[in-house]
């Protein structure tokens, strides 16, 4: 069973009566607010609320436990509800793009099956670290975020399965380390960021250059690390033998003078 609402401004609360409801557009509307009836919609599985002046999703969404695909894009929208993730196992589709958030939820690490992920074109800040744990992630547009995403956390090379990635129109100045790993990475857009690692020469090679760079940069900063790490032992050492040299000396010279003192007096005495 599917829904179509055209030109209006409110949902009304008894959409939840449509208990065999399988998919809902409400796109192009003027909606402000979405019912929090609308998670007794336990059957439906795409929810489209595109171009909409939605100012955030209910909390109840998160009981449409069958969604499989949620549209929200080009909204007023400036953050997810918290408990996002939470009962949304089933979702592989989640576009939210042209809207107003700057954080996203810890919680949409719980969203186990979710493939796609369109952020594009909002506030972002950064990303959670937990964003790693979306082990199916294939899918991943970051990009418009302009000065406000200027890094990114290193868990996102942990997206074993990602295959394209769109960071394009951001202030990212450098890559993760370990982002050589991301192994199933095919397509990458790094346009129009200020890159120091890797150069830009590297990122015009494309895709694979850029893997095999930061591999490279990699393993040179772990072995610049061992090196410091070699030294500052070493110092160490250095400083233990001279601290140990400086208090036998002192040792010493403490009872040669109290010696010294000694044999004054049996010389006065004598």
């Amino acid at each position: 069973m599917a829904f179509v609402l055209v030109a209006k401004q409110v949902l009304p609360d008894a959409i939840a009566g449509l208990v065999k409801l399988e998919e809902l557009d409400v796109s192009s509307n003027l909606l402000e607010t979405l019912p929090d009836s609308i998670g007794l919609l336990t059957t439906l599985k795409i929810l489209n609320v595109s171009s909409n002046k939605l100012n955030s999703l209910p909390e109840s969404i998160a009981f449409c436990k069958a969604l499989v695909e949620l549209h929200a894009s080009f909204n007023n929208l400036t953050f997810l509800p918290t408990n996002f993730g939470y009962g949304l196992v089933n979702l592989k589709i989640l576009t939210i793009s042209l809207n107003e958030i700057r954080f996203l939820p810890t919680t949409i690490s719980e969203l186990e099956s979710l493939r796609y992920l369109d952020a594009h074109f909002n506030k972002l800040h950064g990303l959670p670290s937990s964003i790693g744990k979306l082990a199916n992630l294939e899918v991943l547009n970051l990009s418009s975020n302009f000065s406000n995403l200027t890094e990114l956390p290193d868990a996102i090379t942990d997206l074993a399965n990602l295959k394209e990635l769109d960071l394009s129109n951001n202030q990212i100045q450098a890559l993760p380390e370990s982002f050589g790993q991301l192994q199933n990475l095919k397509k990458l857009n790094l346009d129009q960021n200020p890159l120091v690692v890797p150069p830009i020469e590297i990122v015009m090679e494309g895709t694979e250059a850029v893997k095999g760079f930061m591999i490279k940069w990699r393993l040179a900063s772990i072995a610049a690390e061992e090196q410091k790490r070699m030294v500052e032992a070493n110092d160490q050492n250095q400083h233990g033998w001279l601290a140990w040299g400086t208090n036998m000396l002192n040792s010493y010279l403490g009872e040669v003078k109290t010696s010294s003192s000694k044999d004054s007096y049996l010389d006065q005495l004598l």
